[in-house]
């Protein structure tokens, strides 16, 4: 016997696109059950007309031939009876009964879906601004009356569609049954014309039919606890925005309705409410009624942040890498906005492309989580204590970028000042983007055009070589000659990023030379920041992520008097397309370089050691942006990079 498909009565809150398509299916077959069933109907009435007229004519037989009279009208009247009773009847009854049935609450069904999605309009449309507790209590009353109203409608039409499954088939079988016994019996006066088998047969179809009407019963039974069972929930349940659940920032897959922004005009804008869902890499989106979704956003590398829109709350924008494409979603609740924007920054970083991205995306939640819990200690690090020899291949290194082990690990307090402001992104001041653009200067260009004010050294530099890297942050930290200081940098950064949902980042070129450091806008080649290479005390490529890497530059702070002040230092944090470790062993180049131009003999000895290009400059590892003009590097280096 084959497997009878249900609908599932906890789908029904839900009421998602998939629920909708199942649903469908069961209508359609419910429509055809309906058109099947009128069409026999016509014909079991075709014949009981054709055996009420033969029980006349036999009437008129009888007449002639008086001996046969009682045999013959009372054998064709008895059939003509029981095709009334057991083949007419039960035919019209599953017709009025079942099928009307459906009908209704199909109708009743669709009312209430169409109350739901009006009083879900209105409380969406809830202003931000000047809000009315009264106006919006009426409203969330609405939406959870309406909501409740739906899922009542929805649950009973579910429970008497999944009967019908089960209905629909003995519903044809009674009939034909009664048919075949009414038969039977018209034809049970000659022993010969009725068999055994037939009798065993007539057996095994009542007791297949006894048992489908028990499974119909069981089934029936456990529907009706699992309605009381549902219906028995707090209103809270019904209500938006009303979830107590925390929210779970670890998803890497989500679906669920939002309302979407449109263009209706040059200034007039839509919202639509659809149902969105993830795939893989790629954001769905399927309206109601569709059999399936189609792709919306390819959310690979993609940028998503909160929005403050003027008429609505919970607003997220989704920026395509290229920027060329963006969406303002809207999300029902607080706890739906958060995770919608975790789960799209998950699946943006490619977790899902990992072998155990749930492992991945929980491992990166611990991290965030504990970027803001104390920590007594580095060497406590799941990872050990941080290895300095790491950000140099090939075991240079120069007096300022190593560090030395301490028989005690410093505490965070006594590296950044806790509560120390953090800058996201490096604004250039309006006079120095004008000073650098006026009419006759030059724009920096990363591969040895300069302007004219640079000093000679900078323009017979040995060095230059560029990464393209991304901004992440920076903040006042207490010490310069430590690297743990520039891993607890790291460390607040990503976390304050986590926590406070900052996932966009400007791209940028560092340009290394053998006397500065400088951070270069792409577009317009001008230079954001610069500091001298001497100023860089500390450098190092992150343990586990060697994408990350930072600095530490030391400064002055001057008196009222002119007067040279104590030292300040300053962590800067970067993420590369590359590994990290590529930049410290180039800065590491540049200051050995620097260290060397004091001394002929040991410039001669480290041009000796080091291959050159064609214009005489160090030949390093090919670089991000683009440049080959300083070739590749050799097998050693590259594999210790």
């Amino acid at each position: 016997m084959p497997a009878v498909h249900t609908l599932l009565l906890e789908e029904a809150l839900q009421d998602s696109p998939q629920t909708r398509s199942l649903l469908s299916v069961f209508e359609e077959d419910a429509g055809t059950l309906t058109d099947y069933t009128n069409q026999l109907l016509q014909s079991m009435q075709r014949v009981y007309g054709a055996q009420s007229e033969m029980g006349l004519a036999t009437e008129q037989l009888s007449r002639q031939l008086l001996e046969y009279e009682k045999q013959l009208n009372t054998l064709h009247s008895e059939l003509a009876t029981q095709m009334a009773d057991r083949m007419i009847f039960p035919m019209i009854q599953f017709r009025e009964k079942d099928l009307t049935e459906i009908s209704t609450l199909r109708e009743i069904f669709g009312i209430a879906s169409d109350e739901h999605e009006a009083a879900m309009v209105k409380y969406s449309r809830l202003p931000k601004k000047k809000e009315n507790e009264k106006v919006k209590a009426e409203l969330v009353g609405e939406v959870a009356y309406s909501r409740r109203k739906q899922h009542q409608a929805s649950m009973q039409y579910y429970c008497a569609l999944n009967a019908l499954q089960y209905r629909k088939r003995v519903a044809m079988l009674e009939p034909m049954l009664g048919y075949t016994q009414a038969q039977i019996n018209f034809y049970k006066k000659g022993i010969d014309l009725v068999s055994k088998k037939m009798d065993s047969f007539l057996g095994s179809v009542s007791s297949m039919t006894q048992n489908i009407q028990a499974q119909l019963d069981s089934e029936a039974e456990a529907m009706r606890m699992t309605q009381r069972e549902l219906l028995s929930m707090e209103d809270t349940v019904y209500m938006p925005d009303r979830d107590p659940a925390p929210v779970n920032r670890t998803l890497i897959q989500k679906a669920g309705y939002l309302n979407i922004r449109n263009k209706t005009g040059l200034v007039t804008t839509a919202w639509d409410r659809l149902y969105f869902f993830t795939q893989g890499g790629n954001l769905m989106c399927q309206p109601r009624g569709a059999v399936a979704g189609g792709m919306v956003l390819d959310l690979d590398n993609s940028s998503v942040m909160a929005v403050e829109c003027e008429d609505r709350r919970y607003c997220f924008q989704i920026t395509s890498p290229n920027g060329k494409t963006s969406m303002i979603l809207q999300a029902e609740s607080k706890r739906e906005y958060e995770e919608w924007i975790c789960t799209l920054n998950n699946i943006s970083r490619q977790i899902y492309l990992t072998d155990n991205p749930e492992a991945v995306a929980i491992r990166l939640n611990q991290t965030a989580i504990q970027a803001v819990t104390p920590i007594t200690s580095f060497e406590k690090r799941g990872e050990g204590s941080p290895n300095p020899d790491r950000a140099k291949p090939g075991g240079m290194q120069s007096s300022s970028g190593a560090s030395q082990k301490t028989s005690s690990a410093p505490e965070p307090e006594d590296l950044i000042v806790p509560g120390t402001p953090i800058q996201f992104d490096i604004m250039l001041p309006a006079s120095e983007f004008q000073d650098q653009n006026r009419a006759g200067g030059r724009r920096t260009n990363p591969f040895g055009e300069t302007d004219d004010d640079r000093s000679p050294e900078s323009d017979d530099s040995l060095l230059q070589q560029v990464f393209a890297v991304r901004f992440l942050g920076s903040m006042a930290v207490r010490s310069g000659q430590t690297q743990e200081v520039i891993y607890e940098a790291m460390r607040q950064v990503l976390a304050a990023r986590a926590i406070h949902n900052i996932f966009r980042t400007t791209e940028s070129h560092l340009m290394v030379t053998s006397s500065c450091l400088r951070l270069i806008d792409p577009q317009t080649q001008v230079t954001r920041i610069g500091f001298q290479l001497q100023e860089v005390t500390q450098f190092v490529a992150h343990q586990e992520n060697g994408r990350l890497m930072g600095f530490v530059v030391e400064g002055r702070d001057w008196s009222e008097d002119d007067e040279e002040g104590e030292p300040s230092f300053s962590a800067f944090v970067f993420e590369s397309n590359t590994e990290g470790d590529k930049i410290c062993y180039t800065i590491s180049l540049g200051k050995d370089i620097m260290e060397a131009k004091k001394d002929p003999e040991a410039l001669v000895q480290l041009l000796k050691n080091m291959p050159l290009t064609n214009e005489g400059k160090f030949l390093l590892l090919d670089n991000e942006t683009g440049n080959t003009a300083n070739g590749g590097a050799p097998d050693e280096e590259e594999s210790e990079a």
